[in-house]
């Protein structure tokens, strides 16, 4: 729904050798906002750039139960952990900060099973168990010379090259390079192709330790080795910052096929979510011919018709459109995404009203869900009447808890309390919704005037002191 600061850090990632044309960003929305490190960029990314960010309550939670057996295997502490959906079709994920992990919605649409996305997965949580970012920002602070960084950026272009089109990218990524060193400059990438080979075998070691076959992430290999093909023959493999597809899979094969768990099918459960979640992704991000054929009129699937009622909230007249949903809520009433989809299908079309029982109900399935939780909070807020706006904060507070960086949620926060006549909560919300958005000016002057009215060294004086007392971080 909003815009969510993501720092500029250095970042580790699958690689994505192919691209296909984003579709429209979709749910809720958050915009400008991954600032790329340039250094040690996916090469489906580019050199430095910013792209937008989707959250979807039922996507997550599938990606987060993906994680939970590898981080366990891991040693790692998932609750500070984030995941964020990227809306490219590409297929790609990567890890910044050692905090975030980033997918790609096209990643989780072309995985055919729950391994080879999980296979994805693993490689990345390889990422932050064996500290590789870290180690790897060390190697760069070493890169002291401007024209080294100079030739890196360049290196970037070269390897995006297999995804817009060799050759434009990569002659202009050559010239760039040929300022760097020559040496220092294939060294370090040198480290980060030994980097990302030790994450697959690492990945591997988690999967065999939580009981899961590692054939998914050999079947993606597989794919994204004919996919690569091209390329290969076109980039030299020392001026790339991972090893070709195909050079892992002669890493790995012996060790995935050796496993004990190399037989070992998905649970269902897990795939029927993931189809679900796929044909979730493919509704809001495809268009309508497109989704008829990968899942034609005559399927009579739950997925299919899950597609189908998205598209037709999305590109059509909202009565036809509800009566699919609530096709969906009979079949599964028990099912939170449903109702969440019913609910903001509603308000999205000026009903704000109507919504609320839908949302209220999904709130009741999962009300662990932040998301879901904001969602309520804006439509009970929308109706402008004050009967609902005790329950809106609730919400909203609940939400914005569990979800700190979904600065919508503090603006419907915000214009709640104001209708109470609140006006000290109103400016610490406002403030809160403008530091996550990223303009901490705002922030601190809502802050300020917050703090005048609340009570010193109550909660919100202090949370409005730490915004007053924020200092942006420097990138190093």
């Amino acid at each position: 729904m909003q815009p969510k600061s993501v720092p500029s850090r250095p970042q580790t990632g699958w690689k994505a050798l192919t691209d296909r044309r984003t579709r429209r960003p979709w749910l809720v929305r958050t915009t400008a906002a991954i600032a790329i490190a340039g250094l040690v960029t996916n090469a489906s990314l580019g050199a430095a750039t910013a792209a937008s960010i989707v959250r979807d309550a039922e996507t997550e939670a599938l990606i987060k139960a993906y994680l939970v057996p590898i981080f366990k295997a891991a040693g790692i502490r998932s609750e500070n952990r984030a995941v964020f959906l990227v809306p490219s079709q590409s297929f790609n994920a990567f890890v910044a900060d050692g905090s975030k992990i980033f997918v790609n919605v096209g990643a989780v649409i072309t995985s055919e099973t729950p391994g080879e996305l999980i296979g994805v997965l693993a490689h990345e949580a390889a990422h932050v168990g064996n500290g590789d970012l870290a180690r790897f920002k060390e190697q760069l602070r070493r890169a002291k010379t401007a024209t080294l960084i100079a030739g890196l950026l360049g290196l970037g272009a070269v390897a995006a090259g297999g995804a817009a089109g060799v050759g434009g990218l990569s002659q202009a990524g050559a010239g760039l390079a040929a300022l760097g060193g020559q040496a220092a400059r294939r060294n370090l990438l040198a480290y980060r192709r030994s980097q990302e080979a030790q994450a697959d075998r690492t990945a591997m070691g988690y999967l065999d330790k939580s009981g899961q076959s590692g054939a998914g992430m050999l079947k993606t290999l597989d794919r994204m080795a004919s996919d690569s093909l091209f390329l290969s023959r076109n980039v030299n493999p020392y001026l790339l910052s991972h090893p070709l597809p195909r050079e892992r899979i002669i890493s790995l094969r012996e060790l995935i096929t050796n496993s004990r768990h190399f037989n070992r099918a998905d649970p269902p459960e897990l795939v029927r979510r993931h189809r679900m979640v796929q044909a979730k992704l493919i509704g809001f991000t495809w268009r309508p011919q497109r989704i008829n054929n990968r899942f034609p009129l005559g399927d009579n699937s739950l997925e299919a018709r899950y597609a189908h009622a998205i598209s037709a909230y999305l590109h059509g007249p909202l009565p036809p459109a509800l009566k699919k949903i609530d096709a969906l809520i009979q079949v599964a009433p028990n099912n939170p995404y449903f109702w969440e989809l019913k609910g903001q299908a509603l308000l999205e079309r000026g009903k704000p009203a109507e919504s609320i029982a839908p949302l209220r109900k999904a709130v009741s399935l999962a009300p662990q869900s932040g998301l879901i939780r904001i969602l309520l909070g804006n439509a009970l807020v929308a109706t402008g009447k004050s009967t609902n706006l005790d329950e809106a904060i609730k919400n909203l507070t609940i939400g914005t808890n569990a979800e700190p960086d979904v600065s919508v949620g503090y603006r419907a926060l915000a214009r709640a309390y104001a209708m109470k006549n609140d006006i000290a909560n109103a400016e610490l919300a406002t403030a809160q919704g403008y530091l996550v958005d990223g303009s901490v000016k705002d922030a601190k002057r809502h802050a300020t005037r917050a703090q005048a009215k609340l009570k010193p060294n109550s909660p919100a004086w202090l949370r409005a002191d730490d915004i007053v007392s924020y200092r942006v971080p420097k990138v190093r």
